[in-house]
């Protein structure tokens, strides 16, 4: 996405848009679209831009193996610097860039693209309170209990089942 910003004046400016996410170079597990707000603040040796970006994906759960669909939100700023020098490069650690003063559009379509990964959780939990599946039947214990006898304790795990039940009583 490219936004022009020869023609902008000084001061806050706000752009919505809607779109399909291979505009934005996404596939799985995104589906469907996107809907982006994006922020300007525009002064005179510098642009601040404030994104946020909305997306559906389609996830497996990681401890019932159940498919589920989640909508996620990146949000991101970025610091655009005019300078006259232009071998100086930008701090991606810092989020900023440096521009030149001629300069008539910025391209966030990297920017989008990168935060729009970095949205995907580590862990994929189809609810917070995912009971998972169980170990020796295999049975999803969100949808009912199995009767599998889980009383067997592994006995290197003696020693913090002690100390837990000590804390309890």
């Amino acid at each position: 996405m490219i936004i022009k910003i020869s023609n902008l004046g000084e001061g806050q400016h706000q752009f919505s848009q809607t779109g399909k996410i291979e505009e934005l170079g996404l596939s799985e597990p995104f589906f469907d679209g996107y809907d982006l707000e994006v922020k300007l603040d525009k002064a005179h040796h510098q642009i601040v831009l404030n994104s946020s970006i909305n997306l559906k994906a389609h996830f497996e759960c990681d401890r019932c193996s159940e498919e589920f669909d989640r909508s996620l939100n990146a949000n991101y700023e970025m610091v655009y610097m005019f300078t006259e020098e232009p071998e100086v490069s930008g701090d991606e650690e810092l989020n900023i860039v440096y521009l030149l003063p001629e300069t008539d559009k910025i391209d966030i379509s990297k920017d989008l693209y990168d935060f729009s990964i970095l949205s995907i959780p580590m862990k994929k939990l189809c609810k917070e309170d995912c009971k998972g599946l169980c170990y020796k039947c295999g049975t999803n214990l969100n949808e009912k209990q199995c009767s599998c006898n889980n009383e067997e304790v592994d006995p290197r795990w003696q020693p913090l089942l002690d100390l837990k039940n000590k804390l309890n009583n």
